[in-house]
Protein backbone atom coordinates (compact mmCIF):
# COMPACT_ATOMS: atom_id res chain seq x y z
CA UNK A 1 0.00 0.00 0.00
CA UNK A 2 1.36 3.50 -0.67
CA UNK A 3 2.10 6.18 1.87
CA UNK A 4 0.49 9.61 1.60
CA UNK A 5 2.36 11.58 -0.69
CA UNK A 6 0.17 15.32 -0.27
CA UNK A 7 2.14 15.36 3.51
CA UNK A 8 2.17 18.89 5.36
CA UNK A 9 5.65 19.15 4.33
CA UNK A 10 5.12 18.86 0.73
CA UNK A 11 2.20 21.00 0.80
CA UNK A 12 3.99 23.42 2.65
CA UNK A 13 6.49 23.57 -0.08
CA UNK A 14 4.27 23.86 -2.81
CA UNK A 15 3.31 27.17 -1.10
CA UNK A 16 6.39 28.65 -1.42
CA UNK A 17 8.07 28.65 -4.56
CA UNK A 18 10.88 31.60 -4.15
CA UNK A 19 11.96 33.30 -7.59
CA UNK A 20 8.36 32.21 -9.26
CA UNK A 21 8.02 34.97 -11.93
CA UNK A 22 9.52 35.24 -15.74
CA UNK A 23 12.44 37.27 -15.79
CA UNK A 24 12.37 40.05 -18.47
CA UNK A 25 15.69 39.56 -19.98
CA UNK A 26 17.09 36.09 -19.64
CA UNK A 27 20.48 34.36 -20.88
CA UNK A 28 18.14 31.21 -21.35
CA UNK A 29 14.87 29.59 -21.44
CA UNK A 30 12.93 26.73 -21.61
CA UNK A 31 9.52 25.42 -21.28
CA UNK A 32 9.22 22.00 -20.84
CA UNK A 33 6.17 19.64 -19.86
CA UNK A 34 5.89 16.15 -18.67
CA UNK A 35 4.07 13.99 -21.15
CA UNK A 36 3.08 11.46 -18.29
CA UNK A 37 1.18 13.77 -16.08
CA UNK A 38 0.84 17.08 -17.87
CA UNK A 39 2.92 19.44 -15.81
CA UNK A 40 4.64 22.45 -17.66
CA UNK A 41 7.61 24.35 -15.96
CA UNK A 42 9.31 27.27 -17.85
CA UNK A 43 12.65 28.94 -16.52
CA UNK A 44 14.42 31.37 -16.96
CA UNK A 45 17.80 32.04 -16.25
CA UNK A 46 20.48 34.45 -16.01
CA UNK A 47 24.39 33.52 -15.88
CA UNK A 48 26.92 35.62 -14.02
CA UNK A 49 30.41 35.67 -16.05
CA UNK A 50 31.79 32.78 -13.98
CA UNK A 51 29.22 30.46 -15.38
CA UNK A 52 27.07 30.76 -12.08
CA UNK A 53 23.58 31.51 -12.06
CA UNK A 54 23.21 35.07 -10.97
CA UNK A 55 18.92 35.13 -11.64
CA UNK A 56 16.25 32.74 -11.88
CA UNK A 57 12.35 32.99 -13.08
CA UNK A 58 10.12 30.18 -12.55
CA UNK A 59 6.37 29.23 -14.16
CA UNK A 60 5.42 26.47 -12.47
CA UNK A 61 1.87 24.39 -13.45
CA UNK A 62 2.04 21.07 -11.76
CA UNK A 63 0.98 19.31 -8.88
CA UNK A 64 2.02 19.56 -5.37
CA UNK A 65 4.95 17.23 -5.09
CA UNK A 66 6.37 19.23 -8.38
CA UNK A 67 5.62 22.51 -6.93
CA UNK A 68 7.55 21.62 -4.12
CA UNK A 69 10.10 20.25 -6.27
CA UNK A 70 10.71 24.05 -7.67
CA UNK A 71 10.51 25.61 -4.30
CA UNK A 72 13.56 23.65 -3.08
CA UNK A 73 15.58 24.10 -6.80
CA UNK A 74 14.11 28.05 -6.40
CA UNK A 75 15.73 28.55 -2.65
CA UNK A 76 18.97 26.90 -4.04
CA UNK A 77 19.88 27.37 -7.22
CA UNK A 78 21.33 31.00 -7.20
CA UNK A 79 24.97 30.32 -7.29
CA UNK A 80 25.24 27.30 -8.12
CA UNK A 81 26.86 25.99 -12.14
CA UNK A 82 24.81 23.99 -14.22
CA UNK A 83 27.11 20.62 -13.50
CA UNK A 84 25.84 21.53 -9.79
CA UNK A 85 22.30 21.37 -11.02
CA UNK A 86 22.40 18.38 -12.95
CA UNK A 87 24.31 16.55 -10.18
CA UNK A 88 21.77 17.29 -7.86
CA UNK A 89 19.18 16.45 -10.40
CA UNK A 90 21.02 12.83 -11.04
CA UNK A 91 20.75 12.39 -7.59
CA UNK A 92 17.09 12.93 -6.88
CA UNK A 93 16.63 10.81 -9.99
CA UNK A 94 18.87 8.05 -8.33
CA UNK A 95 16.85 7.77 -5.29
CA UNK A 96 13.79 7.79 -6.87
CA UNK A 97 14.51 5.09 -8.49
CA UNK A 98 16.21 2.88 -5.82
CA UNK A 99 19.55 3.90 -6.49
CA UNK A 100 20.61 5.86 -3.88
CA UNK A 101 19.69 6.29 -0.03
CA UNK A 102 18.76 9.93 -0.25
CA UNK A 103 17.30 12.33 -2.26
CA UNK A 104 20.41 14.60 -2.53
CA UNK A 105 22.13 17.42 -0.03
CA UNK A 106 19.87 20.99 -0.45
CA UNK A 107 18.24 21.48 2.46
CA UNK A 108 14.08 19.91 2.13
CA UNK A 109 14.93 17.31 -0.24
CA UNK A 110 13.85 14.88 2.10
CA UNK A 111 10.43 16.07 2.30
CA UNK A 112 10.36 14.41 -1.68
CA UNK A 113 10.91 10.74 0.13
CA UNK A 114 7.28 10.83 0.36
CA UNK A 115 6.55 10.69 -3.63
CA UNK A 116 9.42 7.92 -4.11
CA UNK A 117 6.77 5.46 -4.00
CA UNK A 118 4.38 7.11 -6.16
CA UNK A 119 6.09 6.68 -9.55
CA UNK A 120 3.56 8.91 -11.80
CA UNK A 121 4.77 11.94 -9.85
CA UNK A 122 8.64 11.26 -10.14
CA UNK A 123 8.62 13.28 -13.84
CA UNK A 124 7.02 16.07 -11.97
CA UNK A 125 9.97 16.18 -9.59
CA UNK A 126 12.40 16.12 -11.73
CA UNK A 127 10.73 18.35 -14.46
CA UNK A 128 11.74 21.87 -12.60
CA UNK A 129 15.54 20.72 -12.80
CA UNK A 130 15.15 19.45 -16.19
CA UNK A 131 13.89 22.74 -17.29
CA UNK A 132 16.52 24.63 -15.66
CA UNK A 133 19.33 22.63 -17.35
CA UNK A 134 17.34 23.38 -20.47
CA UNK A 135 17.41 26.56 -19.66
CA UNK A 136 20.96 26.91 -18.78
CA UNK A 137 22.22 25.02 -22.01
CA UNK A 138 19.84 27.75 -23.75
CA UNK A 139 22.00 30.66 -22.29
CA UNK A 140 25.56 28.94 -22.71
CA UNK A 141 24.55 28.21 -26.92
CA UNK A 142 23.19 31.73 -26.58
CA UNK A 143 26.75 32.96 -25.66
CA UNK A 144 28.42 30.94 -28.14
CA UNK A 145 26.61 32.35 -30.87
CA UNK A 146 27.61 36.00 -29.90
Amino acid sequence: MSGVLYTREILRLAVSIPNQQRLDKPDGTAELRSRTCGSKVTADVMLGDDGELQDIGLEISACAVGQASAAILGAQAIGRTAADISAVRDGLAAFLTGSADTPGPWPDMDKLAAAREHKGRHSAILLPYDAMIAALADAVAKQEVV
